[in-house]
Formats: structure tokens, C-alpha cells, sequence
């Protein structure tokens, strides 16, 4: 009988996914466990291994198609067995897909090939183009056994088993050029400056004027997530100051066990302090009411090499200590950055955090990421004269951008929540 090819529920909250590559075509035999096709939900790419061994006998739902989970992509078996007419969903509690392997990588750094639809090689899907990048293989030596030559995530193993590939040397996250702290201090200015610069060529090599560029999938999902964020929610931003000085000397003064502490702990930290005081702003709007939630779920924007973002989440951020805060940050944000993350770990965000100032933004008015009620967005740290008590002195500030639903907290309940956060800045006295 033959096995279906469903789509994988990636996740409790997760209902539909998008078909982005087969990376075989009907009548190509697969092996059990094989690299078939790759997945797109929640931004996050997703290698789909075959559930059995056979021929590719029918496939169902093409590229780019957006299906429910549950959904049957195609039909696995021995040639010439017949298979049902059409598509459908798979009935509960049957067999699911094996565990895929998640990935976000969009280009590789380092001249390798990005992610994509490639003149010379054809498609890299993002597995593909994470591991090379990993590895720092060049594609271009790889020989590609998939459909219609495409270079598949067991070409790369198989290219590093070999001689040649032996030979390459892994490339540290830590020096490719997309990453380091997801918030930089002031004092970087001139190597952002420099940074922005990169980023501008990089962004003149994908965009070429007069051309069209074709939407990725994560570019479409961010779209439709903004449009419909808006037209939800009326937006509403309020922005403070405030003064960092505390927090530098506290930042500069302590070790924290190993943990490298930038500054986006300090401002997750006091984000909680600011939901613990005013509930309401850790909220979600409703058809039957607010729905104040329980645990405090931290989501934090994180730039990809490729452009674009994704947001992972913090669990229970409440519950942790600075360090503790801290720990998470640098572990989701590089694994996010090497597209090693879950898909579950961009889900269940109660609030989030977003760093416009990493090129030099004062202030800004943020999109909410629904379905919450509100987003906090931080300018850039830098010194500015400021009047205390009658005399001018020098202060590191940072302008805080709070934008909200109108339809959940007003200005009062809005500015009594920033109000804590810059409290919890401005009088830090450790976590």
C-alpha cells in the first residue's frame, strides 16, 4: 500500500505550512529518512525527511503552495502501484512525518552561495546553504544528485567525507559578518557605521533596479503579519527616556559566570519588571475579553544574515535572573542567526523587544506582533547633555518606544507601565 507524504504540524499553535522546494520529482526513488522536500511555517524553514523507501509515485501540492497540516503532498510506493485521486487530509491519529530538521538561514557569509533560486546551481535550499556555511564548503564543488541536479543536505556530507572536503576549515560564528551583540553600546558607532556600509553592498547585490525580486516565504509571512497587525490593532507609541548610567556601571563592574551580559538583558529584565507592575500590558486581546496571561514570555527580534527577522521567545522570563536572561539571549539569538532554532521557540510570545538602534535610530514606532498588545523599541545608547538637578552633565540615554493597543491599555495604564520599565533602568541596583 502506499505511504502518504503529509504536511507536518511543526508546533501546537502551527495550522498550515508552505511547499518551498521538492528536492525530488515524481518517479526518483528516496530512501526512508531521505532529504524530500522542505517546508516553510512561522518563518521557519524545514527539511522534511521521507517517511519511507520507494518511488516518488504522485506529487500532490507543488512550490509555493500554502497548505493546511495534515494536508497530503504526495504518494510513496512501487512503481505502477495505484494511488487515490486527489489530495485530502490525513485522518486523526495516524502516523506522522519523522522529526524534520528546522533551519532559517537565507544567505551564507563568507562568499558562499545564499539560499535560493541560483543561475549556475539551481536552487540552495536554506539546510543546504546553512551547513555549507557552517562547514565553509563551496557549492560550487559539490555535485548535486537531487532533482534536477539540485545539491542536497547528504551532497554536502558526502562532499565533506571526501578528500577535498576534508580539507575545509569551519568558519566561527563569531567571525562572519552579520553577527555579534544583538545590542552593540554607543561606543560602536564608527564600526557600525562600517557595518552599514557592508550591509548596503550586500543589499545592492540582491537588489538590482529595474528588476522585480520574487517574495521569499519568510519576506511574504512578514508582510501579511504586518498588514494584519495594523488593520487588527490601533496602534498607539509613547517614548520616554532613559538614563543608562546604572546600568553601564553595573554591566562594567560585574562577571557574570561565564555569561556575556549585553544590554538587551538589562532592557528584557526591566520589561519584566515593567508587565509585573501594570498585567495588562502582558495581555491579548479577545472576542469574549483581555486575556491576561500567566507567564511572562519574552520575544526579541533578531536580524538575519539573510534580511528579514524572526522573533524567539523567552520562556518564562519572570522567572530568571539577569544572568539567567542573558544566557537565553545569546543562545537564541546565535542559534537564530545559524538557523538552529525550534519552531516551537518562535511561538507563545506574551511581549516583545525590538532594537532599532543598532544603526544609529533615535526613536521609532514599531509594528505589534500579534496577537499582543504591545512591542518596546530601543534607540540607540548614546551620551547627550542632560539637566540634573540644575546642572548640565554627561549621561548615556536611550529613547524607549512603546507602541500599544488602543483597544486594551490607554495613555494612563500605557505610560504607568514604560514609567516602571525606565524605573528599573534608571535605578538598577543589580539581579
Amino acid at each position: 500500500m502506499p505511504t502518504k507524504v503529509i504536511m507536518p504540524k511543526l508546533g501546537e499553535s502551527v495550522v498550515e505550512g508552505t511547499v518551498t522546494a521538492w528536492l525530488k520529482k515524481e518517479g526518483e526513488q528516496v530512501e526512508e529518512y531521505e532529504s524530500l522536500l522542505e517546508v516553510n511555517t512561522d518563518k521557519v524553514d524545514t527539511e522534511v525527511p521521507s517517511p519511507a523507501s520507494g518511488t516518488i509515485l504522485k506529487i500532490i501540492v507543488g512550490e509555493d503552495t500554502t497548505v493546511e497540516a495534515g494536508t497530503i503532498l504526495a504518494w510513496i510506493g512501487d512503481p505502477g502501484e495505484e494511488i487515490p485521486e486527489g489530495g485530502g487530509k490525513v485522518e486523526q491519529g495516524e502516523e506522522p512525518l519523522p522529526e524534520p530538521e528546522a533551519d532559517l538561514t537565507g544567505k551564507e557569509q563568507n562568499g558562499q552561495q545564499p539560499s535560493g533560486r541560483n543561475e549556475d546551481l539551481g536552487y540552495i535550499s536554506p539546510v543546504v546553504a546553512r551547513l555549507a556555511s557552517e562547514k565553509n564548503v563551496k557549492l560550487q564543488n559539490v555535485k548535486g544528485t537531487g532533482m534536477d541536479g539540485r545539491i542536497t543536505k547528504k551532497d554536502v556530507l558526502n562532499y565533506l567525507e571526501s578528500e577535498q572536503g576534508a580539507e575545509d576549515v569551519e568558519v566561527p560564528i563569531w567571525e562572519t559578518p552579520a553577527d555579534g551583540d544583538l545590542f552593540r553600546p554607543t561606543e560602536m558607532v564608527f564600526a557600525k557605521l562600517d557595518q552599514a556600509q557592508s550591509d548596503a553592498n550586500q543589499e545592492k547585490m540582491q537588489a538590482i533596479p529595474g528588476e522585480t525580486m520574487k517574495l521569499s516565504p519568510m519576506r511574504k509571512r512578514i508582510a501579511e503579519h504586518m498588514v494584519m497587525s495594523k488593520h487588527t490593532a490601533p496602534h498607539v507609541t509613547t517614548v520616554m527616556e532613559a538614563d543608562m548610567s546604572r546600568v553601564a556601571a553595573h554591566r562594567q563592574a560585574n562577571q557574570f559566570e561565564g555569561a556575556r551580559v549585553t544590554y538587551t538583558a538589562y532592557f528584557l529584565a526591566a520589561i519584566t519588571a515593567g508587565l509585573k507592575a501594570v498585567p495588562l500590558a502582558n495581555s491579548s486581546w479577545t472576542d469574549e475579553g483581555i486575556r491576561i496571561h500567566q507567564q511572562i514570555n519574552l520575544g526579541m527580534a533578531v536580524a538575519l544574515p539573510s534580511g528579514g527577522l524572526i522573533v524567539p521567545v523567552i520562556q518564562h522570563a519572570d522567572e530568571l535572573s539577569l544572568t539567567g536572561i542573558a544566557k537565553k539571549v545569546n543562545d537564541l539569538a546565535e542559534r537564530a542567526r545559524v538557523g538552529k532554532l525550534e519552531p516551537n521557540e518562535v511561538q507563545g510570545g506574551t511581549f516583545t523587544l525590538t532594537n532599532h538602534g543598532t544603526k544609529g535610530s533615535l526613536f521609532a514606532t514599531p509594528v505589534i506582533n500579534q496577537p499582543q498588545s504591545g512591542i518596546l523599541g530601543t534607540g540607540i545608547i548614546q551620551k547627550r547633555a542632560v539637566v540634573i538637578a540644575d546642572a548640565i552633565a554627561i549621561r548615556p540615554m536611550v529613547y524607549l518606544s512603546y507602541a500599544f493597543d488602543h483597544r486594551i491599555l490607554d495613555g494612563q495604564s500605557a505610560d504607568t507601565f514604560l514609567a516602571h520599565v525606565v524605573q528599573a533602568l534608571e535605578n538598577w541596583i543589580g539581579a
